[in-house]
């Protein structure tokens, strides 16, 4: 079949709820993807940072398969053996007491979001059903009702309501914002590192140090979205050791199965995690073995093959390399590690474009927020490869 045959399909049958490149891929290799007619192309999205470790990465793989042949699933009816050990390795890499396994990273939103509240009503002693989360404008935390429902953007909202209550939104980056909005019902307050799909807003520097002292001093957890942000993409294992902080509740997904299978993660102390009593909440998939093995080696990847240095290096390579770009369309060029983005202005007529431009030239990327190009390549990408790269990119967005 031809790429052509394979739209086709997608348009026919399927949802339109994305709107991808025109790219139809069968095969992934490190940092390189191939489509269907056999073009390559460097992929400079990571499936938004799921691929930190590269596409099909050996070690992950060959752990999949050898999880495959003994057992996928058991429900959290019963134990398995690869739960524990799980547990174990990701308490010790992250300095965390407990972890609460889920699947997506909108489910472990969900699941902080619950266990906030009972922590609120149980530890801090907040009337019941007046609990309060306050929360970013222009966040994004995944795509369920609860959570579109504290979004202010208008795409996520729109015809989605009525939503859930109890989210109070103020400014990213304003930590006065944050001491001006907390009341005694206030329980958490859910906040992203880096803001990525906002286009990699990165926030004033010391600003998750103070809000880290607001909210010790008010009683309430500093919940943490390292979903995207985490496991080394910014160069750090988690974006809050830029500012030398512990967050109360931690999230991870994405990248923490290497791109080879949904985990998500809710990382936190006994106080908070510990209100949750059974069947309270869970979920049939969460903690599978096949799940733990795939993650477990994830992790062993990252630490082992030193991928969160060369993040951190190659990141500061990739930067200096898009701003040296001289173009008056673009607005600004930030990043941190390896979360790297391009803003252009608004007479430039939208960041599709240059996307669509890229890919011609054999590099696959997203715009966001319309005049926003994220640049996210995996962990894995060497120093010839960011040249490449910036080889190609530079024309491009110079004109």
């Amino acid at each position: 079949m031809k790429q052509s045959d394979y739209i086709e399909l997608e348009d026919r049958f399927g949802a339109q709820n994305y709107k991808p490149l025109d790219v139809v891929i069968e095969k992934g290799e490190g940092v390189w993807v191939w489509d269907v007619d056999g073009n390559k192309y460097m992929d400079c999205l990571s499936a938004y940072s799921a691929v930190n470790q590269g596409h099909c990465h050996p070690r992950i793989k060959k752990a999949m398969q050898d999880q495959l042949d003994k057992l996928t699933l058991t429900s959290r009816a019963f134990r398995n053996d690869q739960l524990g050990l799980f547990y174990q390795e990701l308490c010790s890499l992250t300095n965390s007491h407990k972890v609460l396994p889920m699947n997506s990273g909108a489910e472990a939103v969900e699941t902080a979001i619950k266990a906030v509240r009972k922590w609120g009503y149980m530890v801090k002693g907040v009337p019941e059903d007046r609990a309060e989360i306050i929360v970013c404008a222009d966040n994004f935390h995944g795509r369920t009702i609860s959570i579109v429902g504290f979004s202010t953007d208008p795409v996520s909202r729109r015809g989605f309501g009525p939503f859930t209550p109890g989210f109070k939104v103020i400014p990213f980056g304003d930590h006065k914002a944050l001491e001006n909005a907390i009341t005694p019902d206030t329980v958490g307050f859910l906040v992203e590192p880096i803001q990525g799909e906002a286009g990699v807003i990165i926030p004033p520097e010391g600003y998750l140090k103070k809000v880290r002292e607001i909210c010790t001093a008010n009683n309430i957890n500093l919940i943490l979205d390292e979903i995207q942000t985490g496991l080394g993409r910014t160069g750090k294992l988690l974006a809050e050791e830029h500012e030398g902080i512990e967050a109360d509740i931690t999230l991870i997904g994405k990248a923490l199965s290497g791109g080879f299978y949904p985990v998500s993660a809710v990382l936190s102390n006994t106080e908070v995690l510990g209100v949750l009593r059974p069947g309270e909440h869970g979920s049939t998939f969460g903690g599978n073995p096949l799940a733990c093995a795939v993650a477990r080696e994830a992790l062993k990847v990252l630490q082992e093959e030193d991928l969160i240095r060369n993040a951190e290096e190659m990141g500061a390579k990739f930067l200096a390399g898009l701003k040296s770009i001289n173009n008056s369309k673009i607005r600004e060029v930030r990043g941190r590690g390896l979360l790297l983005a391009v803003e252009f202005k608004l007479d430039a007529g939208g960041a599709r474009q240059y996307c669509e431009k890229l890919k011609e030239n054999g590099l696959l990327c997203k715009e966001t927020h319309d005049n926003i190009i994220r640049f996210a390549p995996p962990l894995v990408i060497t120093t010839e490869q960011v040249d490449w790269a910036l080889e190609r990119i530079k024309p491009i967005l110079s004109t």
